[in-house]
């Protein structure tokens, strides 16, 4: 038994990158990781199945595969009547002060293990415009380099199909209208802190600095708050729109909010609340794309049920 757990928990960690790539989603990517370990004990206990375990990652990594396409064409179903726009669920680390770093600030060593499923905000949006089995034939190949062989058996499928999948989904990934993150930790965290104090402001003209003419706001609630149903476009639509939803009003009894410079999926962004004068608390996480010095996408996720493993800004000083 010693050998079957410490032999899954050795491949958890890679799993679950699998996994969150195929879901957009911390919390169902630890659901199929979980399930596909139930999987495995049950074929490890029949010795018929056990000798079919020749290699344990590829095993385990197709079986998660499978369980991820089968939650995908699910999803599919239940996201068409999402209310409102869909953002994936983001990965919130924290940034200390460190020494030796381009932008001054590195991620804190004890949180390395939460970051090692991340993969940018930007480009799980985009993997969102596959269909199931392009996601999984990219994902796998392209990010795991798994054999189409291989992948051709979870989709069944035959190679030639799986390769011409994956070479689908990859042109739209490299398309050139896709999101691009180009800037370096210095960059990210110079735009990001001047972003955030014109936020703070309520300055418009600091925000209309900082962001591209052609920026695209997109924001996720999850039906829980006011949030724009559609993309955001253009600079002055976005400031405006942030300055509005940000500001304080006397009508709704909110007071000022509060940004956290935090890592979002790898890259810098800010977390954000706002606490009401009726207690109640609002939060979200902010990611961003940077291309040629000024932001060109911003993802706002403040649906309460995506946001439950992210801590609060008081959790993140102690």
């Amino acid at each position: 038994m010693w050998d079957l757990v410490a032999g899954f928990e050795a491949e958890r960690g890679h799993l679950t990158a699998v996994a969150y790539r195929m879901l957009g989603s911390r919390s169902e990517a630890e659901d199929a990781v979980q399930e596909t370990w139930l999987r495995y004990a049950n074929a490890f206990a029949d010795p018929a199945y056990r000798a079919e375990i020749r290699e344990l990652r590829a095993w385990l990594t197709t079986t998660t595969a499978r369980i991820c396409l089968d939650v995908l064409r699910s999803a599919r179903v239940r996201r068409e009547t999402y209310p409102g726009q869909w953002l994936p669920e983001p990965v919130v680390s924290r940034l200390l002060a460190g020494a030796g770093t381009p932008d001054g600030f590195a991620p804190d060593p004890a949180e390395r293990v939460a970051q090692t499923d991340e993969v940018g905000l930007a480009l799980l949006v985009v993997l969102e415009q596959l269909t199931p089995e392009q996601r999984v034939a990219f994902v796998l190949h392209d990010v795991f380099a798994t054999p189409f062989a291989e992948i051709a058996s979870v989709l069944g499928t035959t190679p030639a199909a799986a390769r011409q999948l994956a070479s689908r989904a990859r042109r739209t990934v490299s398309d050139p209208g896709a999101p691009r993150h180009t800037a370096d930790p210095a960059e990210q965290r110079r735009v990001i802190e001047a972003f955030r104090r014109a936020a703070e402001n309520g300055d418009l003209a600091g925000l209309l600095a900082v962001l591209a003419p052609g920026v695209v706001l997109v924001g996720d609630s999850g039906g829980h708050f006011p949030s724009a149903r559609r993309p955001v476009l253009g600079a002055d639509r976005v400031a405006r729109f942030w300055i509005g939803v940000t500001r304080p009003s006397p009508r709704t009894g909110r007071d000022e909010r509060w940004y956290r410079p935090v890592l979002v999926n790898g890259s810098v962004g800010l977390l954000a609340e706002t606490v009401h004068r009726d207690g109640r608390l609002w939060r979200s996480v902010v990611a961003f794309t940077i291309d040629g010095g000024r932001i060109t996408h911003v993802y706002q996720q403040s649906n309460p049920d995506k946001l439950s493993g992210v801590a609060r800004l008081a959790d993140l000083d102690r």
